[in-house]
């Protein structure tokens, strides 16, 4: 007999898949392999925020005390005991207060409506495929044979190092280049593109390049790595202006879907990121199967997968026609200080035709960076020239990530920067620095005091 509804994955789209259908009064069938909870959870966004805040305090202890010395392994420690932790509350926990047929192995599809899984045969009449990511491993030469880390070994390190060169130049690479460089590892990170972080806006990417060269990161953009090989003392990163060498080399050149499940049998085909392709209410092209999360190829963000899975399961059982705002679809990358963004870009608007304006207010006139002794970033308010209607919001700063949902509030309720203005902020917050740049359309906000409406 057919299942009613079969998820493959257990990450978070999976997750938010399995319980929506219990909403629905549908027992599912779950399948999955390796630890609950997928990438966030185990070796992602839980573990490597938990060392980048060690980290931080770490720098904050130094600055009272310089001759402060520890052994950084023990961090390390402590996100494990996080990770644990956090997978046996939010997932294992979770998981035993819902009705579902939990298969673990990895699934492979037979037919348009069935897969194979430990060798059993499953048929389905609606199939919801959340499998997730991997890190993506470029063919450079000799970087198999030497070896290298990804982010699952960067978090759980079986030894001590003291340099690490980072190759990759996007939110993962950043992350991770400043976790080790707060623990006093030396750190050098190689990106192919001329600049950071190339889809952002250039004054976020120059802003966090500067943040971590005065760290003492080294930051080479525009390179190209030709060849990984050993060297006396440690690994040799030979690129196309020179030579490295540092203990370990870090991969960090993004994720690619997990997409090795025989999707042709499925008749499921791919998208040119080489993720599933799907429409927009997340049907791929069996119109039996629905696909959420990382597997699509991006954007890869935990709460969106979440927010995928809910709506691919109303789709896939109610036929509900749901759509996600990708526009409204908020980003942070967590450095000190935080990226974020949501909405727009200039170029990306200015390519779709739209007429635009923006504004940029930096930190330091945003009293609460002072308060927290860091006026490092700014905030970038782009509109729609007439309607005055927020389009993009980007910002470098203390807790952007935090306050970057109030700017995704506002572009999925179509708000101007009238409706921002208008909107009283609490005194003293980063926060404010919305407001500040939406008053920066009409005013010289260096020119006014607190709280000036």
């Amino acid at each position: 007999m057919a299942k009613e509804l079969v998820i493959i994955g257990y990450g978070a789209a999976g997750f938010a898949a399995l319980i929506r259908a219990n909403e629905l009064g549908i027992k599912p069938t779950l399948i999955g392999y390796g630890p609950l909870g997928g990438t966030c959870v185990n070796v992602g966004c839980v573990p490597s925020k938990t060392v980048l805040r060690i980290g931080e305090l770490y720098g904050y202890a130094k600055g009272f005390e310089p001759s402060l010395n520890w052994d950084y392994m023990s961090a390390f420690k402590h996100e494990l005991d996080i990770v644990n932790k956090l997978r046996k509350l939010k997932y294992e926990d979770v998981l035993a207060k819902y009705d579902v047929e939990l298969i673990e192995g990895r699934a492979y599809f037979t037919s348009p409506n069935s897969v194979k899984v430990n060798g059993r045969v499953i048929e389905g009449e609606r199939f919801i495929v959340a499998t997730g990511s991997s890190p993506n491993i470029p063919n450079i030469k000799g970087l198999r044979e030497v070896g290298y880390w990804t982010n699952v070994e960067a978090l759980n390190p079986q030894r001590r190092i003291g340099s690490l060169i980072v190759l990759g130049g996007r939110a993962q690479a950043l992350e991770f280049a400043q976790m080790y460089r707060m623990l006093g590892v030396d750190v050098a990170v190689v990106q192919r593109s001329q600049v950071l972080i190339p889809d952002w806006e250039p004054e976020i990417s120059l802003g966090i390049r500067q943040v971590l060269e005065q760290s003492g990161v080294v930051v080479l953009t525009g390179t190209r790595v030709l060849e990984v090989k050993q060297g006396v003392e440690g690994k040799v990163v030979v690129t196309d202006k020179g030579e490295l060498e540092a203990d370990e080399i870090l991969v960090a050149m993004g994720r690619r879907p997990n997409v090795d499940l025989n999707l042709n049998e499925a008749g499921i085909k791919l998208s040119e990121k080489g993720g599933i392709l799907v429409d927009d209410e997340l049907r791929t092209t069996n119109p039996r199967v629905y696909a959420a999360g990382d597997v699509l190829g991006g954007p890869m963000l935990e709460a969106l997968a979440g927010k995928q899975g809910v709506v691919a399961v109303d789709n896939a059982v109610l036929n509900a026609h749901r759509r996600i705002d990708m526009l409204a679809v908020p980003q942070a990358i967590f450095t000190k200080p935080n990226l974020a963004r949501v909405g727009l870009t200039v170029a990306e608007a200015v390519a779709m035709g739209i007429d635009v304006d923006y504004r940029v207010v930096f930190m330091d006139n945003v009293a609460k960076a002072h308060i927290l002794g860091d006026t490092n970033g700014l905030v970038k308010m782009i509109i729609e020239k007439g309607s005055g209607r927020i389009i993009g919001v980007h910002a470098m700063g203390e807790n952007a990530a935090e306050f970057i949902n109030e700017a995704a509030l506002a572009i999925r309720l179509k708000a101007t920067i009238n409706d921002l203005i208008d909107t009283i902020h609490v005194f003293p917050t980063m926060a404010e620095s919305l407001k500040l740049a939406a008053q920066a359309f009409y005013r010289d906000i260096t020119k006014m005091s607190c709280c000036v409406d």
